[in-house]
């Protein structure tokens, strides 16, 4: 692993080599904290050094040599020893061997993994030094003769030898026999299908001036992927383009964007996500597929006017089946075998409870993948399909042709299905159809909006259904939250105010808490200056007893939330919190955010 210097860090070394003031330093911190970007890159954009001092920096900082790849005689031959995919995925370029080892240049030191990476990748051990971005680019770009590689989608239509004229007439012409669709192509005779009608295509908007449009969106993309994005906000403002991402269920600005690029990048997205062009008054939805970082990722898009243009938010769903796992997902065992013990049930409705980003889904489908075989029948109907698993029945709600849930649901118990999932128990005719799926011999598996556990009976009650349906078909309700890890790099030791000691022993009673120790947020290069880095699954997990079914019959719901808590005693989500804190796995801030979502 690379060892950073103890002494000096990047912003310490150029303000001692009068690089940059302390000023100017302070400020990029400020905006560090906010967006999360390297604060080489913040420096380099803010005008206040350049791409040259900001990597002889970092080859003082991590004591490695610094290589000017302009002037340097690189040898391709041995370059190529790199495969191209692993040389953009690292930033890496091999500049030399001898019998021991290769010399490797790269343009992030920080990655701490990256050496050990490189040296199993190729065979040897590698000694590293640090070049430029832009020049590896530019001669990665050389070397393998080719362009950076596209996605699936052909977002990169490279317009450089043709002429504006020539490229408007090519993209205006082509239309088909019918004249219901508008057909682009680019200068690489690649298609792209707009899912409008022609006549209504404003086809001269697009033109060669989407170029840098195409740059930034594959940026964008990358970084994203990088970050562990769930969610890209493009939105605009009265005098700058914001865009945003959601990482670990928080906010971050990403960059500013000049404003007059925001008509092509909204117009360059509806193309390739086969949405109206030429509507800019209504919303759409949308979705497409792309290839990042050799990730396979499905995006899905929604438009929305704005006062200032069309906002976007796509949410980036990475296609990694292997991810859904009940081992996975971060059960304490005793849990993990009820749950599975559950499942197992030929029927009965289970319930998967929290807020929206809480990690329902990747819960249902982790169930699923357990329970698929040849001798099940699984039908799922979505609004949307997230993900698509192999061997099992996926039907997505298209409301505008009036396949809602309750028609699907009908036609589904018709197909003679072993256990249904159904995405969400949204109305009272919804959930009375699935109730009476679980009564006569289904697995019924759904999603619910409740803030816990004990409450997600008494809501489907709430919304109109029969008590003696509720009572006789659900057969457990998991709640569960998705908790911010505190990042094991840069965490620091921390001592619990008056307010997060009463927070705690109203959990832990009069326990001593100078026994414990506890962490808080620092932030690194590892985390992007966050402080943490990766989320966590906390759990409940009540099961429907003989008692609690007595409970949810009676008119009073108290009696049965009474029940419920001494049932989940010292297994609720706030106990989950508590020791998530206590084991130093996430801070007591985070642990109280947390709470505040189901806690009066």
């Amino acid at each position: 692993m690379i060892q950073s210097s103890e002494k000096l860090r990047l912003g310490d070394i150029l303000v001692i080599q009068n690089t940059i003031t302390l000023d100017q330093l302070g400020q990029a911190l400020t905006l560090q904290k906010i967006n999360g970007r390297k604060l080489g890159r913040i420096l380099v954009d803010s005008g206040y050094t350049t791409e040259t001092l900001i990597a002889q920096a970092l080859a003082q900082q991590f004591e490695v040599p610094y290589i000017d790849l302009i002037t340097y005689d690189v040898k391709p031959a041995i370059t190529q020893k790199l495969p191209e995919s692993q040389a953009r995925r690292f930033r890496a370029l091999v500049l030399d061997e001898t019998p021991a080892n290769y010399v490797v240049a790269l343009t992030d030191p920080t990655d701490t993994d990256v050496k050990e990476q490189l040296s199993h990748i190729l065979g040897k051990p590698i000694t590293l030094s640090i070049i430029r971005e832009d020049n590896f680019l530019a001669c990665v770009d050389d070397i393998y003769k080719k362009k950076a590689p596209k996605s699936s989608t052909e977002l990169d239509h490279d317009t450089k030898n043709v002429s504006p004229y020539q490229f408007l007439k090519t993209a205006t012409e082509r239309v088909d026999e019918n004249n219901t669709a508008a057909v682009v192509f680019d200068t690489n005779n690649n298609l792209t299908q707009i899912n409008t009608n022609a006549n209504n295509a404003n086809l001269s908007t697009i033109n060669i001036d989407d170029v840098p449009v195409v740059k930034l969106l594959q940026s964008i993309f990358v970084e994203a992927v990088k970050s562990r994005v769930s969610d890209i906000h493009i939105e605009p403002q009265e005098h700058t383009l914001h865009v945003r991402f959601r990482v670990d269920g928080m906010m971050h600005l990403h960059k500013e964007v000049e404003p007059k690029l925001a008509a092509s990048l909204v117009m360059r997205l509806k193309v390739i996500s086969e949405l109206d062009i030429s509507e800019k008054r209504l919303p759409q939805d949308g979705r497409y597929s792309l290839m990042v970082e050799q990730q396979s990722v499905d995006v899905r898009i929604s438009t929305m006017p704005t006062q200032y243009g069309e906002s976007v938010v796509m949410r980036l769903l990475i296609m990694d089946n292997s991810n859904f796992s009940l081992d996975r997902l971060g059960m304490p065992t005793d849990m993990l075998n009820l749950f599975r013990k559950l499942l197992q049930r030929p029927s009965g409705m289970v319930l998967v409870t929290g807020p929206t980003g809480s990690g329902k889904t990747s819960t249902l489908y982790a169930a699923l993948n357990e329970l698929k075989s040849v001798t099940n029948k699984i039908i799922t109907v979505e609004d949307p399909v997230e993900y698509r698993l192999a061997g099992i029945n996926q039907v997505q709600v298209n409301e505008k042709i009036d396949l809602d849930f309750p028609r699907v649901l009908r036609a589904m118990l018709r197909q003679d299905p072993d256990i249904i999932l159904v995405g969400e128990m949204r109305d009272q005719q919804t959930a009375e159809i699935g109730l009476k799926a679980a009564m006569t011999g289904h697995l019924v598996l759904s999603t619910l909006h409740t803030n816990n556990a004990a409450s997600s009976p008494i809501r489907l009650i709430d919304m109109g259904t029969p008590r003696f349906m509720v009572a006789m078909s659900v057969t457990a309700v998991l709640a569960q939250r998705l908790v911010r890890q505190v990042c094991k790099y840069c965490a620091k030791s921390h001592t619990p105010d008056a307010f997060e000691i009463a927070w705690l022993k109203a959990e832990l009673g009069n326990v001593d808490l100078k026994s414990l120790q506890f962490v808080t947020e620092n932030g690194c290069n590892n985390c992007n200056h966050t402080g943490y880095q990766g989320r966590a699954g906390v759990y409940e997990l009540l099961e429907m007893t003989h008692e609690l079914t007595d409970a949810i019959n009676q008119t009073d719901p108290s009696l049965f939330i009474k029940l419920s808590r001494q049932a989940m005693l010292g297994k609720t989500l706030r106990s989950s919190l508590v020791n998530m804190a206590c084991a130093k796995r996430t801070t007591l801030a985070e642990a109280m955010r947390i709470s505040n979502e189901f806690e009066d």
